[in-house]
């Protein structure tokens, strides 16, 4: 089996929704995800649907060819096209893990295995906001310190046993799609009457640092493997 699926925008959505309900639901600990577009939408978080411009900067959005889709976690718009590697990160926190760090921790480990995966390719990533970048955080990962792959959250306590359950999802722009992408969330920004502007430059493809940046992503379900295994989390086999 392929590391990588590939769905509709939705689609994908609802993969990742049911991969924490079944973890919600403690018929697993811990699940990777790792998904590619077959299309182009605009996401964002559905704080955003209750905006007085929402309904016509959505239109426009879909006029240019980007329909808007609503997600559960949160952050800010992001496009999603088939230049965008997903990666959905599901797991139940360790019991011997404190509650206070859980936020960070599901962050770094989200970005650690895919930094490792980006330096085996000979790339230097680091973490950071990086300014004029759309969905901006402090656990960005980047490359030349311009914003690769941006980062979410989205959690839930599971009732069973009282653990936390988090999806943790990272969306790491791997075609060199960036100005297309900042002229449609500036789009949407003006349309709903927002003052927030992206830059271009903020951005970088993976495309532009590599040749084939698609080919070896099948190696990344190893290194996550690998860091879930060190708290005693087991990723079940392709």
């Amino acid at each position: 089996m392929q590391a990588i699926r590939e769905f509709p925008v939705e689609a994908g959505l609802d993969a990742e929704r049911l991969l924490l309900d079944q973890a919600h639901a403690a018929q697993h600990d811990c699940a990777l995800l790792l998904w590619r577009p077959t299309e182009q939408a605009l996401v964002m978080p559905r704080k955003f649907s209750r905006l007085p411009g929402f309904a016509e900067a959505a239109a426009q959005c879909a006029e240019r060819g980007w329909p808007v889709a609503l997600r559960d976690t949160g952050g800010e718009p992001v496009p999603q096209s088939p230049a965008v590697l997903n990666v959905a990160l599901v797991y139940a926190v360790p019991p011997h893990e404190p509650d206070l760090t859980r936020l960070e921790t599901a962050y770094l480990r989200l970005c650690q295995p895919f930094c490792a995966w980006l330096a085996a390719q000979g790339l230097q990533p680091g973490l950071g906001a990086v300014e004029g970048a759309f969905c901006d955080g402090r656990y960005n990962i980047t490359l030349e310190g311009r914003k690769l792959v941006g980062t979410a959250q989205r959690w839930r306590r599971r009732p069973s046993d009282g653990r936390y359950v988090t999806l943790a999802h990272g969306a790491a722009l791997m075609g060199n799609q960036r100005e297309a992408m900042v002229e449609l969330v500036n789009a949407f920004y003006a349309g709903c009457g927002l003052d927030e502007r992206c830059r271009s430059a903020s951005h970088i493809g993976l495309a532009e640092c590599l040749e084939e940046p698609w080919v070896a992503v099948d190696e990344l379900p190893t290194l996550y493997r690998q860091t879930l295994a060190e708290v005693g989390l087991a990723l079940p086999l392709p």
